[in-house]
């Protein structure tokens, strides 16, 4: 782990660590991978890394959640299978749900609930760092997972990816810099999101994005994330490369999320 993310990240996967060794104690990899097997709905992360690339433009990631680090808590009356809806219904390319329980509020239970609300894509926002989440993330209807390059050493990231794919699930590998983009595109990542929000002070920093859309691969579906507020921000950095956007905060703060969504992409 780097030392610019170690303060804020290193205190948020220290405690996933202490949750999953929790969750594996209450149900084990053994009966996941059952669950999996069994469920009759399998990953689709083929059809979550297509619509990043050819579902109608601008492509947006709609993100269910109830809490951030940096605002506290964000809706009071948050309902994921409600949001997850009404996202759908405004043309969202796919949904991300917020899963980490201590400094986001989530739950697996607000996975399974978008699942069952919608069809489109889904992703696990969490702090993956183990095989036992992605099953997880499986079990409970994802079709992606987020990968946190910094969060992880090389080579369990190259391990993360194989796994997920394993599964049939698609990864969204983050960055935050130049080096973590070597890093991702050498583990083999073909869906990069470049975060622009610095995970030891918070705060965002919109060139970050700027510059890492002259750095990355043609072939890898470039995702931004953080700090997108308006359709100008979008137009801005489609023209820069980005296929894809992820926005959270802009969208579940308002009364009514999705048509927040419709707004941004340009279709109030």
């Amino acid at each position: 782990m780097s030392s610019t993310t170690a303060d804020l990240l290193g205190t948020i996967v220290a405690a996933t660590e202490r949750i999953v060794e929790v969750r594996a104690r209450e149900v084990s990899v053994g009966e996941l991978e059952r669950r999996c097997a069994t469920a009759g709905r399998q990953p689709q992360g083929e059809a979550f890394e297509r619509a990043l690339r050819t579902s109608a433009a601008p492509r947006v990631i709609a993100e269910c959640k109830r809490r951030s680090p940096s605002r506290g808590i964000l809706r009071h009356d948050y309902d994921p299978a409600a949001h997850a809806r009404s996202y759908a219904a405004a043309g969202a390319a796919a949904i991300s749900v917020l899963t980490e329980p201590t400094f986001f509020d989530g739950a697996l239970a607000h996975l399974d609930g978008a699942r069952a609300a919608v069809s489109v894509p889904l992703l696990r926002k969490d702090f993956v760092i183990s095989r036992y989440q992605l099953l997880e993330a499986a079990a409970a209807g994802a079709d992606a997972a987020l990968l946190i390059v910094a969060a992880l050493d090389d080579r369990t990231l190259r391990q993360l990816l194989g796994d997920a794919h394993a599964l049939g699930l698609a990864c969204l590998v983050e960055v935050h810099d130049t080096t973590e983009i070597v890093r991702a595109v050498d583990a083999g990542a073909g869906v990069v999101g470049v975060n622009s929000r610095n995970l030891r002070t918070l705060a965002v920093d919109m060139d970050v994005l700027d510059l890492a859309a002259s750095l990355l691969p043609a072939g890898v579906t470039a995702v931004a994330e953080s700090g997108i507020k308006t359709t100008a921000d979008i137009d801005r950095l489609s023209a820069a490369g980005y296929h894809a956007f992820l926005v959270g905060e802009r969208l579940i703060t308002q009364p009514d999320p999705g048509a927040a969504l419709r707004e941004l992409r340009g279709q109030a």
